[in-house]
């Protein structure tokens, strides 16, 4: 089993900063692609932006310019730095790993999500 742990929510002014992580731990071989999503009330889960193992990156169109994503391999983590906050970024924030397990299968994990609220 993998545990994916997420940090660094919190309620911010518009135009403020705030860094989410998300640790990945327990039975790991590698981790292949890692994402943030977001999910505003009545709306449908979107994603915010990706990673891939080698470093390769996608975005939203509405975060570009704004979020850049990063991953330290050696500690299974994956950050979202969030600058330029607006009102509309308010959601929980969920991460999502996918992992390769000790039998060569890749497992699709999801953190248990964490609120950013921005205030205008």
């Amino acid at each position: 089993q993998v545990q994916l742990v997420e940090s660094g929510g919190g309620l911010v002014q518009a135009g403020g900063s705030l860094r989410l992580s998300c640790a990945a731990s327990g039975s790991i071989f590698s981790i292949n692609a890692m994402g943030w999503y977001r999910q505003a009330p009545g709306k449908q889960r979107e994603l915010v932006a990706a990673i891939t193992s080698g470093g390769s990156t996608n975005y939203a169109d509405s975060v570009k310019g704004r979020f850049t994503i990063s991953r330290d391999n050696a500690k299974n983590t994956v950050y979202l730095q969030m600058n330029s906050l607006k009102p509309e970024d308010t959601a929980v924030y969920y991460c999502n790993a996918g992992v390769l397990e000790s039998d060569y299968e890749e497992y699709d994990y999801w953190g248990q999500g964490t609120q950013v609220t921005v205030s205008s």
